[in-house]
């Protein structure tokens, strides 16, 4: 990678990756671009404002910056995708769909997360392989394998050096939650720190897989760097840190926080996606091909983030 563009740039990833990009590549060498304005912290470098369902729009601005790799983020997330389920298929298929049409013109690499949501009731819960059974029962999930097929074919019939993971849960301090299934991992640490107590949507034992954005953020850079002819699988590599309940996150907090309460009011739409994902994932053919890795378990995790999220409440 020498100059990216990446859409979706102000979202939970997208916020914190271009920073990361932009310290390891150059500022000027990466351009964000969002349908709505960038922060001021965000700002300090190359930004457009991009409707990645208008596919002109984007080539003239991939074209304009000459760019070699495109981070294709700019999605709904899995319980708004299932509250707007005709918006979720036009933005992340169509979003998907131009990022193609512009790298296979371009000539760059492609960069497009996939995600757990893939998964089904059908699946294997437990140790999920990378090759496994994918019918996925929401419309988050039903676009996110759709996405991994078209990138497939791009791949296969055109060459185009598509790449991408399939994320669980990013737990992060720095953006607030997007709608997505897992944000309870994210909303319990600034309740714990605010208020020290919280209220989780997701029952008790409901296990799903979630990494820390630190972690994320290096798997990214390190797949887009990786030797592509080692790579077999190439748009959906299972990666995981942690698989984990609402109670283990609790437990881990009252090491810090002893007096912390953790209550229940589940919510039914989104319960019911986390029911249709694995418990856990098997992330072996990430370490075997490119070197997957990560630093963070639980512990380290949540005492970094209670640091971090405390700070936000100073003053």
């Amino acid at each position: 990678m020498k100059r990216i563009m990446v859409t979706g740039a102000s979202g939970q990833i997208g916020t914190e990756l271009v920073t990361r990009l932009r310290e390891i590549y150059c500022t000027d060498q990466v351009i964000a671009t969002d349908i709505k304005k960038l922060s001021t912290d965000e700002g300090s470098g190359p930004f457009e404002f991009l409707d990645v369902t208008d596919p002109q729009e984007m080539y003239d601005i991939a074209n304009k910056y000459q760019v070699d790799t495109i981070i294709h983020l700019a999605a709904l997330l899995s319980a708004t995708a299932e509250a707007k389920p005709l918006l979720a298929w036009q933005l992340n298929m169509g979003g998907l769909l131009n990022a193609l049409e512009v790298s296979k013109s371009l000539r760059c690499q492609l960069f497009t997360p996939s995600s757990i949501g893939v998964f089904g009731p059908t699946t294997p819960y437990s140790n999920t392989p990378q090759e496994t059974i994918q019918r996925p029962t929401s419309m988050y999930g039903v676009s996110k394998v759709s996405g991994e097929l078209l990138c497939d074919y791009y791949y296969n019939k055109f060459g185009v050096d598509t790449r991408g993971l399939r994320f669980p849960g990013i737990i992060s301090y720095a953006t607030p939650p997007g709608g997505g299934t897992t944000d309870y991992a994210v909303e319990i640490f600034y309740d714990a720190s605010e208020r020290g107590r919280y209220t989780s949507y997701i029952s008790q034992g409901t296990f799903m897989d979630m990494i820390y954005m630190p972690d994320a953020l290096e798997a990214i850079i390190t797949l887009m760097e990786a030797d592509a002819s080692k790579l077999k699988h190439r748009n959906a590599f299972n990666v995981s840190a942690m698989s984990i309940d609402p109670e283990m996150i609790a437990t881990e907090i009252r090491r810090h926080i002893p007096h912390f309460e953790l209550a229940y009011q589940v919510d039914p739409l989104r319960q019911a996606i986390a029911d249709s994902w694995p418990d856990a994932i098997d992330s072996t053919a990430a370490k075997e091909e490119w070197g997957f890795s990560v630093e963070y378990n639980l512990e380290k995790m949540t005492k970094d983030m209670l640091s971090q999220v405390s700070l936000k409440f100073v003053g």
